[in-house]
């Protein structure tokens, strides 16, 4: 495609119909969303509006027809009638202008309008919008999922509490407004290692009989301290030092002050496109289209069907020129003194280990004291019980409000050295955790160390006591994620694991066919 090319694009997932014409720089760009009479999202009623209004949208756009040298157009995930509609259309351009055609991941044009804008590099992104909520990282052509919600996506939950207290559609920015003149009331709190769940959050929020605007501040605490969290456990995880903010729930103020804070604590910078690039819009499927097709994507009319569940971790990115052999930052465990985690700084000693959780500016301090006080004595307690149970974890001798004192354990992190043999060691002793009754709740290789060929369970902060199959389908997910997203030979690492699992429990079979259930849910709700 020549240089001078412009790229139309067509945005229409769910609520809004978006076109622009992307050059060097962004051309021209216009919209015109579906608004439901009542209630949320319609999708039939949003591809008829996207039907009746897609000539005008596209006209008001396309200006110069003859300079357009491809049609780029959201093929998922989204709404499927809305989809639908906007691929049928982008599909006829395509053969009256006789160009090329491309299909765009809705996630992933987020995140590559979010680079342009921005100039950042290397992000961990956070992607809050109604639909999706998850936490990627770019490693070897790929947009590796961290962590994601394991329900709905906050904009959707926001947009849920809105509903049940009559406030206008979308939600967020009458609850933004109102929260502005509320104070803290505790609300429900769950992070499962990089994963989030909201739909507790929301019940709660919706039968709370405190002032609205209590229930609103609130409400955004609970909420975005979640969403940050999370992407802190990913920064903390990779090493890396940039974070993006993109999606339309990033356009609220107090989700971009709290992951400032956390950005500045941890010495990473926070990065924010401009409030036209972060809701839905056609300048990030015109761009992507455009970065694409310079890379040599082609697609034939048979390829362009549309993908409702399309994750980002399915695009093989081959616009970008990073080396493949790229890998996570390691430091050898033996030669730490000291160390910083997503929650807590570990000073460790030839004997022992002491971990202090310390406390975030970005959390309410009501908040933070419960959660740090909570995860301290749950995380003793499941610890000592877990190795009462055959579960090699670390000598505890010391427990305080915030801090525990524990044996130092000589080894490698699992993460650093990923085998067959490893993954499938790890396999039997969470397999022998499951069997006990006890859920990690924070799976992830930077939680386990090989010591002797041995794996040693660490860092039970998030850890629970439960049989619920949920549950632990949960915890195997956490971890398949984080393999997933670090390496690319995940698939027989997952297989290795699954053996040592299975050679110990007894309900393997069945936690392994949740945790596929968990991963194929749709999360455009």
């Amino acid at each position: 495609m020549p240089g001078r090319g412009q790229i139309l694009g067509i945005e229409g997932t769910a609520w809004n119909l978006s076109a622009a014409v992307f050059g060097e720089d962004l051309v021209s760009l216009y919209g015109k969303p579906y608004s439901p009479a009542h209630g949320g999202i319609h999708p039939r009623e949003a591809a008829q509006h996207h039907a009746a209004e897609m000539r005008s949208v596209v006209s008001r756009v396309l200006v110069s027809p003859q300079d357009i040298s491809g049609v780029a157009f959201s093929q998922g995930p989204g709404l499927g009638p809305c989809l639908r509609t906007v691929a049928t259309a982008a599909r006829s351009l395509s053969l009256a202008l006789g160009v090329p055609l491309v299909g765009v991941n809705h996630c992933v044009a987020h995140v590559e309008i979010g680079r342009f804008a921005t100039g950042c590099d290397d992000p961990i992104v956070l992607y809050a919008s109604g639909a999706n909520t998850q936490v990627i990282g770019y490693l070897n052509q790929r947009y590796r999922i961290f962590g994601e919600t394991l329900d709905i996506g906050i904009g959707n939950a926001l947009d849920k509490f809105a509903r049940a207290k009559g406030l206008p559609h979308p939600g967020g920015p009458a609850i933004e407004k109102l929260a502005w003149k509320g104070s803290y009331i505790d609300l429900p709190y769950t992070v499962k290692g990089m994963d989030l769940a909201f739909s507790g959050l929301v019940s709660a929020a919706k039968d709370c009989a405190a002032p609205i605007e209590d229930v609103c501040y609130s409400l955004q605490e609970t909420a975005f301290a979640m969403c940050v969290e999370v992407t802190e456990r990913a920064l903390a995880h990779t090493g890396k030092d940039e974070v993006l903010l993109v999606g339309g729930v990033g356009a609220n103020r107090r989700l971009q002050t709290m992951l400032s804070q956390m950005s500045e604590d941890r010495g990473a910078r926070l990065f924010v496109p401009d409030t036209r690039y972060l809701g839905d819009n056609g300048a990030m499927i015109a761009y992507t289209g455009k970065i694409m097709l310079e890379s040599g994507y082609a697609m034939k009319a048979e390829e362009s069907q549309v993908n409702p569940t399309y994750r980002s971790d399915q695009v093989r990115v081959t616009w970008r020129n990073d080396h493949p052999e790229k890998k996570l930052r390691t430091v050898s465990l033996n030669d730490m003194t000291s160390a910083r985690g997503a929650e807590a700084f570990v000073t460790l000693g030839p004997e022992v280990v002491e971990k202090r959780r310390v406390s975030k500016r970005y959390r309410r301090p009501e908040l933070d004291v419960r959660l740090i006080a909570e995860r301290t004595r749950a995380e003793a307690r499941l610890i000592s019980v877990a190795r009462r149970q055959g579960v090699p974890t670390p000598l505890i001798s010391d427990v305080t409000s915030d801090t525990i004192t524990m044996e130092r354990i000589a080894g490698t992190l699992l993460k650093d050295d990923l085998t067959g043999d490893h993954l499938e060691e790890a396999g039997k002793v969470v397999g022998l955790l499951h069997e006990s009754g006890i859920i990690h709740g924070d799976l992830t290789t930077s939680n386990m160390v090989i010591r002797n060929g041995r794996c040693v369970l660490i860092d039970f902060g998030l850890a629970s006591v439960t049989s619920e199959m949920e549950a632990r389908g949960v915890d195997l997910h956490v971890l398949f994620q984080t393999l997933e997203s670090t390496t690319d030979n995940f698939t027989d690492l997952i297989e290795a694991f699954s053996r040592g699992y299975q050679g110990v429990f007894s309900q393997a079979g069945e936690v392994l066919v949740r945790e596929k259930e968990i991963e194929g849910r749709g999360r455009y709700l």
